[in-house]
């Protein structure tokens, strides 16, 4: 079977991957072909445009970008026409990938369309969720209270699991971490800035605005190999400001605490168990217009998951040096505050269930061709 999968950020490569890796074990003739990235790459197919080239952030930055978006909208549609896949697997990205979705199914109703980690409808915007059922076929959902919220408009949704219980259950801890990376016997503050350039730019300056109030830590930073090195050296402070590649796992692993830009890491430091301050800010229009539409509580998945606030979130005006310092020594001093984090963390992980998402969300896409 021939399978075109779009995923437009690094966290969808990697879910991606694994989903095409489960794929092959049960469909051997499977033909890939996809917007994605290295990880997908190196699982096999054709790669026709790297996320590198389609992650903006925000409504302003989408804004200054749109000729490269329509472009890439454009470039999509043709390659889907040209290859004509059996199947379409949609994975997160939304903007982007509904708008596909919508034109495949008017152009091509024969193409089988499935979305593998949810659009976040529910967070805003809903009423963009009454007609996704007319042009998605099936729906995987990975949160818990995705599946009852799709089924409200109708639609075709089953809950897989999550992915990152996946992905960190493969992993395998590296005992040698401090000495591969030169670090210091210090504890570790880790800071996780995001995966987008402008998002990294954006967060780090004020994620290490903090390094005076800690002087018997060392804080390192997660950089991704897809991005400049540029934007992670300009921060490095020999012997308190460090930078590892692609290791956030491990990095996890040997530190004390996180601070962490919202998204998908929120839940990995969940899983793998430390605790974190949350942080988000954008540009002032961006915010705005979020803040408008906005129909959740939370905006970290810990959060979310939990329907509670499990760590502290520090949104926009509330992202200061002074915020993240207060939130850190709270985690830091206060073994109580500590420990019910840690506890809460507990309850989300018994919630997610176990390491099946990747796997379920196969088995039904092949299964699908079968009947």
């Amino acid at each position: 079977m021939k399978y075109y999968l779009i995923a437009g950020e690094r966290s969808g490569d990697l879910h991606a991957s694994n989903l095409m890796k489960e794929i092959l074990i049960l469909d051997s003739n499977a033909d890939f072909r996809f917007f994605g990235g290295d990880m997908m790459q190196a699982v096999g197919g054709k790669l026709t445009t790297h996320y590198r080239e389609m992650a903006f952030m925000g409504f302003l930055e989408v804004f200054l970008n749109l000729d490269k978006v329509w472009a890439n909208i454009k470039k999509c549609k043709s390659d889907i026409a040209e290859y004509q896949p059996d199947m379409l697997i949609l994975v997160d990205y939304s903007g982007f990938n509904l708008k596909i979705a919508k034109h495949t199914k008017k152009k091509f109703p024969h193409i089988k369309t499935h979305y593998f980690i949810l659009p976040k409808i529910w967070a805003w915007y809903q009423s963009r969720a009454k007609n996704i059922h007319a042009f998605i076929d099936k729906m995987y959902a990975i949160l818990p209270f995705e599946k009852p919220f799709f089924e409200k408009y109708n639609c075709n949704v089953e809950y897989v699991g999550n992915p990152c219980v996946d992905t960190i259950a493969q992993h395998s801890k590296n005992v040698s971490f401090l000495k591969d990376n030169n670090l210091q016997d210090k504890p570790i503050i880790a800071i996780l800035p995001g995966s987008r350039k402008n998002e990294v730019e954006y967060m780090l300056h004020f994620m290490v605005s903090i390094l005076p109030g800690f002087k018997d830590y060392q804080f390192v930073i997660a950089a991704i190999d897809s991005l400049d090195k540029k934007y992670y050296e300009a921060f490095l402070r020999e012997g308190i400001v460090s930078v590892v590649y692609e290791q956030t796992y491990d990095l996890l692993l040997h530190s004390k605490v996180a601070i962490v830009t919202s998204g998908t890491a929120t839940l990995e430091t969940a899983l793998l168990k430390v605790p974190q301050v949350v942080c988000y800010a954008t540009s002032g229009i961006t915010y705005m217009i979020i803040r408008a539409l906005i129909k959740v509580k939370y905006i970290s998945l810990v959060n979310l998951i939990a329907e509670k606030e499990v760590v502290k979130e520090l949104i926009q005006d509330n992202f200061t040096p002074t915020n993240v310092m207060n939130e850190i020594r709270k985690i830091l001093e206060n073994k109580e505050y500590r420990n019910q984090i840690l506890n809460d963390y507990e309850s989300i992980i018994s919630t997610l269930g176990e390491v099946t998402a990747s796997k379920n969300a196969a088995l039904s896409i092949v299964n699908s061709f079968q009947k």
